[in-house]
């Protein structure tokens, strides 16, 4: 079993990332799916989505989850029956998911010098100038668009743009930690983020601030 990493973020809230090795019909073995379930990955092209779909109920396995107790709502939010909150993420041949007590949000993005084309659209690009080498302002660039689409789904509200509503606060690329912030429609809210890298790939997650 592929289990790639476990983050204990605080005593209340685990990160699970799987690195998808195996064929569909082996993560397929023990995973029992919900009808509704069965017939989105049945009708899915991609061999790897189906295998990053299924991979997730295995994440979900390790904390006593199954596929019986994930529902979405109309924005297609995940949640899980019970009081813990989720939520999920799959790039070519990893995936994670993130559970906790309070609203939280997790991205996982491979590195691909063809952000920087599409940057202007979720960023305001001033703020990344200083960089001449175009390897770190890729990965400080995905590491953005991680934190935004991590906040992006855990606020869960259609509308919300990530160039004109969410913004993070600047990092050091050796840093692991920033802030951010969800301004919407009337309603602020913010978030602590951490993020990773591996194997050309970024992932972060989001946590709610109570404070």
């Amino acid at each position: 079993m592929p289990l790639y990493k476990t983050i204990t973020v605080n005593p209340h809230t685990k990160v699970f990332i799987w690195k998808i090795e195996e064929s569909f019909e082996a993560l397929s073995e023990g995973i029992q799916l919900t009808q509704n379930c069965a017939n989105r990955v049945n009708n899915m092209k991609s061999d790897l989505h189906r295998r990053g779909f299924m991979s997730i109920r295995h994440l979900m396995a390790l904390e006593g989850y199954t596929d019986q107790d994930l529902y979405y709502d109309e924005n297609g939010k995940p949640h899980l029956t019970g009081d813990k909150h989720i939520s999920i993420t799959h790039s070519f041949n990893f995936a994670a998911i993130i559970i906790s007590d309070i609203e939280v949000g997790i991205d996982i993005e491979m590195q691909r010098h063809k952000i920087l084309r599409i940057a202007h659209k979720f960023t305001p690009l001033k703020a990344y100038k200083i960089f001449a080498n175009e390897d770190a302002l890729m990965r400080k660039l995905t590491i953005v668009w991680c934190a935004k689409e991590s906040l992006y789904k855990s606020f869960a509200e259609k509308g919300v743009s990530f160039l004109e509503h969410i913004y993070v606060e600047d990092f050091l690329l050796d840093e692991t930690k920033t802030t951010a912030t969800v301004t919407y429609e009337g309603k602020q809210q913010k978030y602590n983020v951490d993020f990773l890298e591996f194997e050309e790939f970024t992932c972060a997650y989001a946590l709610i601030s109570e404070k």
